[in-house]
């Protein structure tokens, strides 16, 4: 018990360590406005160089593709269904889909689906 506390701290510490030495590394020295700024052929800009981004589309972006894997989970269902007991196929299928369902319901009630906002 001893020589796994050790270890863990051991393992704590150099993370810890390595963490600290590439936040030190990665840090921009210098901040230059030239630098930040677009280029568009040495004039100013005629539009922000940084567009706003809308999270609403990027959260059905997410969740397009978790319902998208959520395909290649049920693939294998249909494929070994013939190999497996029907009781716990049938348990575990409905299970899976009745998670997702909430899923959907959850997200309806937040008016995540909303594409009006």
């Amino acid at each position: 018990m001893k020589m796994l506390m050790i270890s863990a701290m051991m393992i704590f510490t150099l993370c810890s360590i390595m963490m600290m030495i590439s936040m030190n590394i990665s840090k921009k020295m210098f901040i230059n406005r030239e630098k930040n700024s677009a280029f568009e052929c040495g004039f100013d800009p005629h539009s922000k160089s940084r567009m706003p981004f809308s999270i609403h589309f990027f959260i059905i972006t997410i969740l397009f593709l978790i319902f998208d894997i959520e395909i290649s989970i049920l693939l294998p269902f249909f494929i070994t269904m013939n190999n497996s007991n029907m009781n716990n196929y049938l348990i575990m299928f409905y299970m899976f889909l009745m998670i997702l369902i909430l899923g959907i319901f959850h997200e309806w009630n937040n008016n995540i689906l909303n594409w009006k906002i």
